[in-house]
Parts: C-alpha cells; sequence; structure tokens
C-alpha cells in the first residue's frame, strides 16, 4: 500500500497562522490549482492519493502533514501547539481508520505537530520548539519504543517546524539550513542555502519531490543522481508551508 493523504485547501486558507515570516496575500484560485497539480506528482511517482474529508473551517488544514504521524501500521494523532488547529483532527482520525491503520493519541498537556517529525530509519527526530513541547515529544516516545524506534529531540530556533529546516534524502544524508538548526546531532549533513532546498520528499527509488523555488538544490539532486520532481507550491509557501506538510505519505 502507498497512499498519499491530503487535504483540500480551505476557503479561507488566506486566515491561515504565520509565525516567523511577514503575511502576503494569497490567491486561493492559485493555491487550488497548485495543490492538485502537488497532489498529480504524487500519482505520477506511484502514490494512490486519498483525499482526508475537507475542515474548511480550519485554515490550515491543507497542512494535514500536522496532524498525525505515522509510523507502520500506527497512525499518532497529535496534539497540535497552535490551538486553532486542533479542530484538523478528526477529519485525519478518520481517514486514518479508513486507511486500516492502528490509532494513538497525544494528549494535553502535551503538544506535538508532524511537521516537527522527522522519520529516517529507525530514528526518529523530533523538533522542541514553538509547536511541540518536552511531554508531548515524551509521549510520543512510549508510543514509538514497541515499534522499535529511537526518538532524539532536536532543539529549535527561530523556525516553525523542524520540518522547516531539515528532511533527508533517501540516502540517509540530510539536507539542512545550518543557521537554523543544530546540524551537529544528524550523521551525514549536506548544507544548502535556498529555503526550499532543505524541504524534500523521497517518493520511492530516484525521485525526490522538492519545491520550484529552490533551483540549485534541484540541481544538486540531479547532480547526486537523483531524479527531482519539481512543484510549484507557492502560495503556500506565503502561509511557512513547504512539500512536507502537505501530504502524509503511508506506506506498508
Amino acid at each position: 500500500m502507498r497512499t498519499a493523504l491530503v487535504r483540500e485547501p480551505s476557503s479561507r486558507l488566506a486566515d491561515g497562522i504565520v509565525t516567523h515570516i511577514g503575511r502576503s496575500d494569497v490567491d486561493l484560485s492559485l493555491a487550488r490549482a497548485q495543490h492538485v497539480a502537488y497532489a498529480d506528482a504524487l500519482a505520477s511517482a506511484g502514490w494512490e492519493v486519498y483525499p482526508a474529508p475537507a475542515a474548511d473551517d480550519c485554515p490550515d488544514s491543507v497542512f494535514v502533514e500536522d496532524a498525525v504521524v505515522v509510523v507502520d501500521d500506527l497512525a499518532v494523532l497529535t496534539h497540535p501547539g497552535a490551538p486553532a488547529r486542533r479542530g484538523e483532527i478528526s477529519g485525519v482520525e478518520q481517514a486514518m481508520r479508513e486507511l486500516g491503520l492502528r490509532t494513538a493519541r497525544i494528549a494535553a498537556p502535551g503538544t506535538l505537530e508532524g511537521g516537527d517529525v522527522l522519520q529516517v530509519g529507525a530514528t526518529v527526530y523530533v523538533g522542541r520548539g514553538g509547536r511541540t513541547n518536552a511531554e508531548g515529544i515524551r509521549q510520543l516516545r512510549a508510543l514509538l519504543a514497541p515499534l522499535g524506534r529511537t526518538v532524539v529531540p532536536v532543539p529549535l530556533g527561530e523556525v516553525l517546524h523542524l520540518k522547516s529546516a531539515v528532511t533527508a534524502l533517501p540516502d540517509g544524508t540530510f539536507l539542512a539550513l545550518p543557521h537554523l538548526v543544530p546540524t551537529g546531532l544528524f550523521p551525514a549533513v549536506r548544507p544548502v542555502e535556498e529555503e526550499g532546498g532543505c524541504h524534500v520528499v523521497p517518493l520511492g527509488g530516484d525521485r525526490v519531490l522538492l519545491a520550484a523555488s529552490a533551483p540549485r538544490t534541484a540541481e544538486l539532486l540531479a547532480d547526486l543522481g537523483y531524479l527531482p520532481v519539481v512543484v510549484d507550491i507557492g502560495e503556500f509557501e506565503k502561509l511557512e508551508g513547504c512539500v512536507t506538510s502537505l501530504s502524509v505519505l503511508v506506506s506498508r
């Protein structure tokens, strides 16, 4: 099973939360077209696109990654650090059950958002920052230990989520913005200069999804023998979104 969970943009997308950047006007029609193209890219790479129930009253609901962390057959439903986002969880829980996954929850006072969770092999790096707290990390560690996963907390500075600053290539090396994340916690780091270049999604085989805002990083990946799958997500980047945040890949 290779399923990509996505969620259509809310009509209130322009009201989404911005934390570390200034607010810009969002073109909803363009955002919806970009989202369709993003889903098409996943489908072309062999992923079955599965829509979560719409949450039109939740402006940030298109960033579906923040609502759930999937490890093997377990879907850990998060407890977002932004209270306005907590209404996004129920629809994602429904989708996880429809996909046949077991579910567990992060409970208050713990907070956790999926954008802070980076899985590389049996190691799960979790950003400790404005959206994920120590109790959320503790609960995630307890849930994942029976699955053979080791949770490694990563302190964050002025960045929204861990995966806003670092993600991993299929070979286990990390693409990172060194000024936003302590790179010494990762075993093999390739620094990048473009902000969009540190956000990648391995799609299987040599295919790696990344944003059109990182052309030099796309050239780097091609030079390393990967096949860059480039998508324009400019309207979502205005809300601190990235290619990782727009989907949850479920592979069983």
